[in-house]
């Protein structure tokens, strides 16, 4: 005897939880939908924002510091939009433009830590940008799958009621509605939560070198020598300095 081929359609499944849903169910699944594209979107672009900053990082450690001059260490900084160059440019306006009755009042010094760290503070404002989403995505998308589930489990109570029996072909499909929401509003808010805090850890170990260049590029812009970072000194020596070119003002 041939086995049964015959097809039997899933009351389970996705085209049943769009066929059978009505317009709540599909407005709820199209802004899972959504929120879901939109997570996606942002890890990808911003892990390839701070994997560029990285390497734009290397190049600093590899080239900048050991050029003859500030300049010629700016023009080894290549690659559009590059931050540290951008740190560079500005250390050297602040450094050059500290003249007139209100800049006067202001120590050089603290005129180009306030012009460094407003570029660090622009750049960390951009690589933040878009974090709130995930974060959004991640604590509402569960709640959002959840008013689906709440929804789908109504619709079923209300086939048993106008059936009068709790049928399987009655509740099939309001219960599968139910169970595929709460998936779908995991599915959206977990890789929304992992990417959130992998991108914040990522943000705030750039955020640190950026700070850390800022330092030492606010030490050479002052006295013309990078201070090293390393051991402490022994009693009686003095901590070691890089030697830079001085910044010629105009």
């Amino acid at each position: 005897m041939a086995p049964n081929t015959e097809n039997v359609e899933n009351p389970f499944g996705l085209q049943a939880l769009w066929e059978q849903g009505g317009v709540v169910a599909h407005g709820t699944l199209i802004i899972m939908v959504i929120l879901s594209l939109a997570s996606w979107y942002i890890i990808l672009t911003k892990a390839w924002d701070q994997r560029r900053l990285f390497k734009q990082y290397k190049e600093v450690e590899k080239g900048f510091w050991t050029a003859g001059n500030i300049r010629d260490g700016a023009a080894k900084l290549t690659g559009k939009d590059n931050a540290f160059r951008m740190m560079v440019e500005d250390g050297l306006r602040a450094a050059q433009h500290h003249e007139g009755r209100l800049t006067d009042q202001i120590p050089l010094h603290e005129w180009i830590t306030a012009s460094l760290y407003r570029t660090v503070d622009s750049i960390s404002k951009r690589l933040n940008t878009g974090l709130s989403v995930l974060a959004t995505t991640g604590s509402t998308a569960p709640f959002v799958g959840l008013f689906g589930t709440v929804w789908g489990i109504y619709n079923a109570l209300i086939q048993i009621s106008l059936a009068g029996q709790a049928s399987l072909d009655k509740t099939a499909g309001p219960i599968g509605e139910a169970l595929i929401m709460t998936a779908i509003g995991l599915f959206v808010a977990v890789p929304a939560v992992w990417g959130y805090n992998w991108l914040l850890g990522r943000n705030k170990d750039l955020i640190e070198k950026l700070r850390y260049f800022a330092s030492d590029l606010h030490a050479y812009l002052v006295s013309g020598a990078r201070v090293e970072t390393g051991p402490l000194p022994t009693a009686g020596r003095a901590p070691a300095a890089a030697p830079a070119a001085a910044v010629t003002r105009k």
